[in-house]
């Protein structure tokens, strides 16, 4: 045994650029797949660390307008409850909790708090504590002090000083630490609360899902590309070592024992590959997770930590996964030699016969999947059948792209009249079973960055629009309390310049019997004229100014099949008839909207500190600095329309920079497969091209031809992507995007983009061919003699 395996392993040292392929393809695709696992560890570990620092998800609580006040009510009366306060930081983007260290839960938080150099500082208001990335981003005056477990971006203070820093009097709740019973119900202390059943497990774990599946998908789709490496290299060396074979079969060497030395060959290259793919991956997560932690900031209001921390779990995945990839892109190459007969894989044309064989149930393969996305796409229900949709789609196009391009290239040689051009086209054909599964990658590559970018463009264009008609205001200011917002109504009532204040306002209820909001809208032809509605009844706005019915927002109406006519339950708020139905893209939670007369009267408690203001044109820059000279307004709570809507586009772009990133890297990997492939068929193809060189075609004209053929195989592999990324593109946007958000985005089309993807994928095609062609080019006579010396 140990003589067979060196032979065998002598075949990857005379061919060190083919093993360097497999091994590099091996680590691409595990490196890339490692990334993503890392990343969602990573933001599963800072939401469970959220969750930790207080169990606000796993306790009962109560819910209304209470103070410290009520908070001490509630325990002389032998309630066990603590306070909760959870408020944004002002100027900062970091929230502050706040809790009762005598009260609290166990945690993180009221663990460090229970160290006695700590507690004096902590109740007195002078230290707060933070995650140890957090701790930089603390405003001066505030003592941090770094405790490991907190959730990033979340600054924990007593309960009195996150109060004050919040700048209110109110608690966001009391949760119940126990299943005690005071000696005075709750409903007698408290008549205008309400009690919370706890939601079982995170929220914001529940809202992220839907991106973590996403990252998860592109990881896998990485993977399958950087496979098609693996498998092409591997098939390639089997069949270079087909002589080798017969040879020791010949000798003795029983399928068995060679089957187990080749078995092992594998083990060694999932162990090599591998370990320089979790490597990677370790890269590849370092450099995206800042990324990501913005993206989910942005979009979920997620504190995710900047910094990546070693996991057994994603490296012992990612380990798994390449031993995974090896075995399918090695089975098939075992189970084809343990089948044929002795002498048999000597011969070429019975392995030309048996990949032929393999492509013809690729191609009845393909067509059962994409039979299967049909049917998905139209009974399909839940996310999982939406990305088993993109799956069956991507890998059934994948599957028939090797029968569709040798039917053109056998259409293509009908037409040709010339011997020459006769032969670049069946040569062009002979050449597909060995460059198929890099034109496979490179399909599914590019069908990912047309499909993701199509879905992106659309969104942006749809997104643009929709800011116009949601900001059709020219100033937003927020006052600091409910005094400083009369004071402000009154002196703008007297400026000819403001034609409309329009409050807003909001609250926290439970729209649909989940966490969402209900916000106030004033009647006015701002709204009336411009408010994106995708459904509603004929006089909708006349039903919500007499306060005769609500707005919903899309994803609950999707969610909940809450459309026009419907009634929505909105929890304090009480039930109301559904007149209308708007778009609320970049949102994940149920929101509604009643009247402002009405919202007034349901949801006295809530403060009215924000106005949207209409001004002539030219008076914007003159209304801002009279308010804040008057008001001393500092620049976040008095902002204009354009300014909004470059942060708001800011925030939409970083949500996809890390799709993009992806992309770029799965179009990588595909050009690699293909300078692969190319660089080992040109080796094995100077049987076919000796011949032509002796019957008087020069170098220069094979080598050219050479390429020629990869620029156009590339271009016909460019031009089938297009169908097969619209169609992603329209399953991104009709099925998985209405699943994982709640709402549904025109489909729009890009040509010009794809044409430019198109010379991407040509130019990556031409530097992958431009080394084959130029060996081919300056090779020296004497090899291209050498090869009718040798028995083939």
């Amino acid at each position: 045994m140990r003589a067979a395996l060196r032979a065998l392993l002598g075949h990857w040292r005379r061919h060190p650029v083919q093993l360097l392929t497999l091994v590099v393809g091996l680590a691409l695709a595990t490196g890339l797949w490692t990334g993503v696992q890392a990343i969602n560890a990573q933001a599963r570990q800072s939401y469970a660390d959220a969750a930790a620092t207080l169990d606000r998800d796993t306790l009962p609580r109560l819910e209304g307008v209470l103070t410290l006040d009520d908070f001490a009510a509630a325990r002389r009366a032998g309630w066990p409850v603590t306070p909760v306060v959870d408020a944004a930081l002002p100027g900062t983007g970091l929230r502050v909790l706040g809790l009762d260290p005598f009260t609290a839960p166990p945690g993180p938080a009221s663990a460090a708090v229970g160290e006695a150099e700590v507690l004096t500082g902590f109740l007195l208001g002078a230290v707060v504590l933070v995650e140890p990335g957090t701790a930089a981003r603390v405003p001066d005056g505030i003592a941090a002090r770094a405790v490991e477990g907190l959730a990033p971006g979340v600054v924990v203070a007593d309960v009195a000083r996150a109060l004050d820093l919040a700048g209110t009097d109110r608690l966001d709740g009391l949760l119940l630490t126990s299943d005690g019973v005071g000696s005075v119900p709750l409903d007698s202390l408290f008549p205008d609360a309400r009690l919370v059943a706890p939601s079982g497990d995170a929220g914001i774990g529940r809202l992220t899902d839907s991106f973590h599946l996403n990252l998860t998908a592109f990881g896998l789709l990485a993977f399958a590309v950087g496979l098609f490496i693996v498998h092409a290299a591997i098939g390639l060396a089997f069949e270079q070592r087909r002589a080798l074979f017969r040879t020791l079969r010949a000798l003795g060497v029983p399928l068995g024992v060679l089957m187990g030395c080749l078995s092992l060959e594998l083990v060694a290259l999932t162990l090599l590959g591998g370990g320089l793919g979790v490597a990677l991956g370790y890269v590849v997560a370092a450099a995206l997770l800042p990324g990501v932690a913005a993206t989910l900031s942005g979009l979920y209001g997620a504190g995710v930590s900047g910094s990546l921390s070693l996991s057994p779990a994603w490296w012992l995945s990612g380990l798994g996964m390449a031993a995974l990839g090896l075995v399918v892109a090695g089975g098939q190459s075992l189970w084809s030699l343990a089948r044929l007969p002795l002498l048999a894989p000597a011969q070429p044309r019975a392995w030309a016969m048996a990949r032929t064989a393999t492509l013809r149930r690729q191609a009845v393969a393909g067509a059962g999947l994409l039979v299967a996305a049909g049917v998905l796409a139209v009974v399909g229900d839940g996310l999982p059948a939406g990305f088993a949709l993109l799956g069956a789609l991507l890998l059934g196009a994948a599957f028939l792209l090797p029968a569709v391009v040798t039917a053109v290239l056998a259409g293509g040689a009908r037409l040709a009249r010339r011997p020459v051009a006769e032969w670049m086209w069946a040569d062009a054909r002979q050449q597909v079973p060995g460059l198929s599964l890099a034109l496979m990658a490179l399909m599914l590559a590019l069908a990912a960055n047309i499909g993701v970018g199509t879905m992106v463009g659309s969104f942006r264009g749809t997104f643009t629009g929709w800011l116009d008609q949601r900001l059709a205001s020219e100033i937003y200011v927020t006052a600091a309390d409910v005094a400083e917002a009369e004071a402000m109504q009154a002196l703008l009532a007297d400026d000819a310049r403001v034609t409309a204040i329009l409050p807003i306002a909001s609250v926290e209820d439970r729209p649909g019997g989940a966490a969402g909001q209900v916000y106030a809208i004033a009647d006015h032809a701002t709204y009336r004229d411009n408010w994106p509605l995708l459904d509603g009844a004929p006089d909708v706005w006349d039903r919500i100014a007499a306060g005769e019915a609500a707005l919903v927002n899309e994803q609950l109406a999707r969610r909940e099949g809450l459309w026009t006519g419907a009634t929505v339950d909105l929890g304090r708020g009480g039930t109301w008839p559904v007149a209308g139905v708007y778009s609320d893209y970049g949102n994940p939670l149920g929101q509604a909207m009643l009247g402002l007369e009405v919202f007034r009267a349901t949801y006295a408690d809530a403060p009215i500190t924000q106005f949207a203001l209409r001004v002539v044109p030219g008076g914007t820059e003159g209304v801002i600095a009279d308010l804040t000279a008057a008001f001393d307004l500092p620049g976040q709570r008095i902002v204009d329309q354009a300014s909004i809507k470059e942060f708001s586009l800011a925030v939409f772009e970083r949500t996809f920079a890390v799709t993009t990133a992806l992309n770029v890297l799965t179009l990588g990997v595909a050009a690699f497969a293909l300078w692969a492939s190319l660089t080992t068929l040109a080796e094995m193809r100077l049987p076919q091209i000796a011949p032509l060189w002796a019957l008087g075609l020069t170098r220069r004209r094979i080598a050219l031809a050479d390429l020629g053929r990869a620029l156009g195989l590339a271009a016909l592999t460019a031009l089938l992507a297009v169908p097969v990324g619209v169609a992603l593109a329209w399953a991104l946007l009709a099925v998985v995007n209405v699943l994982a958000f709640g709402w549904r985005l025109p489909l729009r089309v890009f040509p010009g983009e794809w044409a430019l993807l198109g010379l991407w994928a040509m130019l990556a095609a031409g530097l992958a061919a431009a080394l084959p062609t130029a060996r081919l080019w300056r090779m020296p006579p004497a090899r291209l003699v050498k090869v009718f010396a040798h028995e083939r």
